[in-house]
This record gives structure tokens, C-alpha cells and sequence, in this order.
């Protein structure tokens, strides 16, 4: 089985626990930290033809759904698809759900979105560059590509209930092993993300003619904050980072 394939797999094994995780509210951080900066980024969908790339189970593309978007969301997990369909056949949000690698979009036409996302998910895509150069191609001109990330300069990965740092060396780029391990998931299961520099992420969108227009470092809400005491770690080292970027003229 090639590494491609056990990363698959490992996301297969787990989503059942990652359904229970996101849609019973669990997942903290994206609901008082990543999501509120994300979407506020993001503003109007209303009428935009929308790509969610590695939507999972679809929990951010249906909130996308519900801002009026249409909204495509891919995934390479067979098994978050088809829990994100089964959800879909409920809410009839209008989404289409397709299995497909990030790194090769070639059942979509060039120039067609108007906005690509990519929620927390990069970082676990081993060809991020190739993926990246997909965004592009599949972009109309002046689209968006929009996407947050762990932030690279504090990184931390928890091992037993403690966070640790994922990388001792910034500039290595390295595969690591992501184990869930926290109380409040129904079944812990093991992922894996890669470890890239800020430099290795801003140079892949140089290439792919991608051009940063805002960078975030998302702050808890208030809300957050007082449900979530924990959340107050993000106030000292800031825990992801959110991109928007868009795709100059001329770029196929």
C-alpha cells in the first residue's frame, strides 16, 4: 500500500469518530477560532459557484450551502463522502459531493469557480503543490483561493494530552503522525499532516500566478473564550493561520 493509500485509509478508519467530533459541537477550535475569522474573510457567497477542497464529512461546505453558494466539495476519503452525501439526502442543501484527490481536479473545466476553500486540510494534502496549480487552473480569473492552515511557526501536535512541538527543525519538511487522542472523541484514531515552512506555502502560490491579498491570525471569540478557558493558549502563540489569495489574469 503506497503512502497515498494509507493516508487514505487512516482518514477512512476514522470518520465515524470525526462525524461525532464536528457535528456534535466538539471541535472547538474551528467553531470559536477558525471558522468565525474564516467566513468573515470569505463575506458574500450568495450566487458564487464555490469549490470546498478536502470538505471531509462537508460540515463547512454545507455552511457555504446556507450562505447561498452552489457549492462542490471533494474528498479522497470514500467514507467521509459518503457520510457527507447521506447527510446532503437530509438537508438537500443542493451540494454535489465527489471522491477526488486534491492534486488532480480534471473532471472540473479551467476558469469555473469563483472561490476554491480549503478549511484546516492543506496541510495533511502531500502534494500541496500540485494541488495548488489545480486551484489555479480550475479558478476564474480574479477568483479566490481561500485556506487556513496549522500555523507553521507554532505547530504542536498532543501526544497523550500534552502539546508538543510537531517538528523540532522549522525548515524541515517532514511527515508526522497525528494521533487524536482527547476525551472528547468518541474513538481515538492516528492521521497524518505535513510539516512545510510559510516559504514552501507562499512560493507554491507564486508559481501557480496565486497572489496573497490578506493574511489572518484568527483570535478566539469572546464567546469562545468563556465556554472554552483552553482557547486562551491562542492568545499567546497564535494556533493557524488563514489565506486569501487571488489568481491574476492570465493564469491557466
Amino acid at each position: 500500500m503506497g503512502k497515498k493509500e494509507i493516508i487514505k485509509k487512516e482518514w477512512n478508519d476514522a470518520a465515524e469518530s470525526w462525524v461525532d467530533f464536528v457535528r456534535k459541537g466538539k471541535d472547538y477550535y474551528r467553531d470559536e477560532l477558525n471558522n468565525p475569522a474564516t467566513f468573515k474573510l470569505i463575506g458574500d457567497v450568495r450566487g458564487r459557484i464555490v469549490l470546498d477542497l478536502a470538505c471531509g464529512e462537508g460540515y463547512n461546505t454545507r455552511i457555504l450551502a446556507r450562505k447561498g453558494a452552489k457549492v462542490t466539495g471533494v474528498d479522497f476519503s470514500e467514507k467521509l463522502i459518503e457520510l457527507a452525501r447521506r447527510q446532503e439526502a437530509k438537508e438537500k442543501l443542493g451540494i454535489q459531493y465527489r471522491v477526488l484527490n486534491a492534486a488532480d481536479l480534471k473532471k472540473f473545466s479551467s476558469n469555473h469557480f469563483h472561490l476554491v476553500t480549503c478549511f484546516m486540510s492543506l496541510q495533511d494534502i502531500e502534494d500541496y503543490e500540485k494541488a495548488i496549480s489545480e486551484v489555479t487552473r480550475v479558478l476564474r480569473n480574479r477568483g479566490r483561493f481561500v485556506f487556513s492552515i496549522p500555523h507553521p511557526c507554532f505547530e504542536t501536535i498532543i501526544t497523550n494530552g500534552k502539546r508538543t512541538s510537531a517538528t523540532k527543525r522549522y525548515f524541515e519538511t517532514v511527515k508526522y503522525p497525528v494521533k487524536w487522542k482527547m476525551e472528547r472523541l468518541a474513538k481515538p484514531f492516528r492521521t497524518t499532516s505535513f510539516h512545510r515552512t510559510l516559504t514552501n506555502y507562499f512560493d507554491a502560490l507564486y508559481r501557480s500566478r496565486l497572489f496573497v491579498s490578506r493574511l489572518i491570525e484568527p483570535k478566539p471569540t469572546q464567546k469562545g473564550l468563556l465556554k472554552h478557558p483552553q482557547l486562551r493558549e491562542v492568545l499567546v502563540k497564535p494556533q493557524s493561520i488563514i489565506v486569501e489569495s487571488i489568481k491574476c489574469a492570465h493564469s491557466n
